[in-house]
């Protein structure tokens, strides 16, 4: 059994993690929300992005209130790489499906994040913060997804 300086280890490792993610998907959002043609999926990315940095600010508050101040702001390199390519691939002429395959890849990497977390050893309130903010990614993935394959039946 992990002692509190354990479980308060475990708890800033995972809300790091998520951080790191919700910062990714923040950025992807906008840059794929930049380059959507269809003005509805612009906007629910656009506005998606500032929900993921809500999501963000919310975890950071969490580390804040239980003493951690040097907060990683930065995404992951995978996130970066994976950013780049959709927006290599938007540059290329990929349409709003290739751009919606790409944001579907990135909230794959979200709901793997935010499972990852909530498999850890987590206070109460933050778990509830964190299964709350899971249940909206998961509903964004398949809001992705539907218009994704909307797009290929057309």
């Amino acid at each position: 059994m992990p002692t509190d300086s354990g479980k308060q280890n475990e708890m800033h490792r995972a809300l790091n993690s998520l951080i790191s993610t919700l910062l990714d998907s923040q950025k992807g959002f906008a840059d794929i929300g930049e380059h959507l043609k269809e003005d509805t999926l612009k906007r629910y990315f656009l506005a998606e992005s500032l929900k993921r940095a809500s999501f963000r600010g919310d975890l950071e508050e969490v580390l804040h209130q239980n003493g951690v101040h040097d907060i990683k702001e930065s995404g992951t390199t995978a996130g970066t790489l994976h950013r780049v390519w959709g927006d290599l691939k938007a540059k290329l002429g990929g349409g709003d499906h290739t751009l919606l395959e790409t944001a579907e890849q990135g909230e794959d990497e979200a709901k793997k994040a935010y499972a990852d977390a909530l498999n850890q050893d987590l206070p109460l309130p933050v778990r509830q913060l964190v299964a709350e903010q899971q249940a909206h990614v998961l509903t964004s993935h398949d809001y992705v997804k539907s218009h994704r394959d909307a797009l290929v039946s057309k």
